[in-house]
């Protein structure tokens, strides 16, 4: 048994992220056996990840504000604080916060190869955001 140590806050790349958005890992495996990876995900107003999915699907509680969930079947979720979100393996979808800072407790389960647990695609279009219907 141990104390992990503090990982720093990282800022999210723009490749991926379209506005601020930060990462604080709270739970990297810790040997090639495990697979679970936890984080905190915390979003600026009207942030968002660009389009993406995941080998083995995706578990999201929200914490703070209201998120937004979309998927390329055009569906919009609109999920609040307490509320959890499972996305199923290989869906594309998007995370945007609204008006206010979101935060979500992101839960991935990693692929054989942990490079190709997440892949990421094109950023979202404005159409696609809430709001824009």
């Amino acid at each position: 048994m141990q104390i992990l140590p503090t990982i720093p806050t990282i800022k999210n790349p723009s490749e991926q992220f379209a506005g601020d958005v930060w990462l604080d890992v709270i739970a990297p495996p810790q040997s090639d056996a495990q697979r679970a990876f936890v984080g905190t995900v915390r979003f600026g107003p009207h942030a968002r990840t660009a389009w993406h999915s995941h080998a083995r699907g995706q578990f999201l509680h929200v914490t703070e504000g209201t998120a937004y969930f979309g998927d390329r079947d055009g569906n919009l979720i609109e999920v609040r604080a307490g509320q959890t979100l499972y996305t199923p393996p290989n869906e594309d979808h998007f995370h945007a916060a609204g008006d206010c800072f979101m935060q979500h407790i992101a839960v991935v389960e990693n692929a054989d190869n942990p490079a190709e647990s997440t892949i990421w695609k094109e950023h979202v279009a404005d159409e696609d955001l809430p709001g824009a219907r």
